[in-house]
């Protein structure tokens, strides 16, 4: 029997959705507690039995990420047969969200951006995300046998893919973006 959520743990996990939806879009410093309070619906008391700060929410907010992508990953690894078709399978990614990024930039490279400039305690828990995809990648790497160059490959699609984004929503160019991914895949398909 499937593990049934209680009703506090709904309203935790909605709390939570309503709060990465608010930092992707507007940002952690453009998004106060109180914007989440409204925007949850729920009165502030109800949201301190959860967080008592803005900060606490955050950490949540990159947990829920770091489930959601691990989640991705797997179902990568089940859908697709071999490493190269896993590297374009994060390519595709890319593609799959052009609206939102065009529109926001990347969630988890706007959020590290961000908190990277006063905030480097809290960057440094939303780095995982990165480090996440970083070693899937890098295992993928090692799978197409670049061992020696695989965390450097890795990271080379990270940093493309991250910049792909950043310049797509600078230019609001969804053009731009499938254009990039495609020639991202042809630089896979050519290791």
């Amino acid at each position: 029997m499937p593990h049934m959520a209680s009703k506090g743990e709904k309203t935790r996990a909605d709390i939570v959705e309503c709060a990465r939806r608010l930092f992707y879009e507007h940002g952690y410093d453009g998004t106060s507690f109180t914007r989440i309070v409204e925007a949850s619906g729920l009165f502030r008391g109800n949201i301190y039995h959860y967080f008592k700060t803005k900060d606490e929410i955050l950490l949540a907010v990159v947990e829920r990420y770091l489930d959601d992508y691990r989640a991705l990953l797997a179902r990568w690894e089940a859908e697709h047969d071999t490493p190269r078709a896993r590297l374009r399978a994060f390519v595709d990614m890319i593609t799959g969200h052009k609206m939102e990024l065009v529109e926001y930039g990347c969630p988890i490279g706007s959020l590290n951006t961000e908190l990277g400039k006063d905030r480097r305690v809290l960057q440094h828990t939303a780095r995982v995300l990165f480090d996440l995809f970083r070693d899937w990648l890098t295992a993928r790497f090692v799978e197409l046998g670049h061992k020696r160059q695989a965390e450097a490959l890795a990271l080379h699609l990270l940093g493309r893919a991250q910049g792909v984004a950043v310049i797509a929503h600078v230019y609001q160019d969804r053009k731009l973006l499938v254009r990039e991914a495609q020639q991202l895949k042809a630089w896979i398909d050519g290791l």
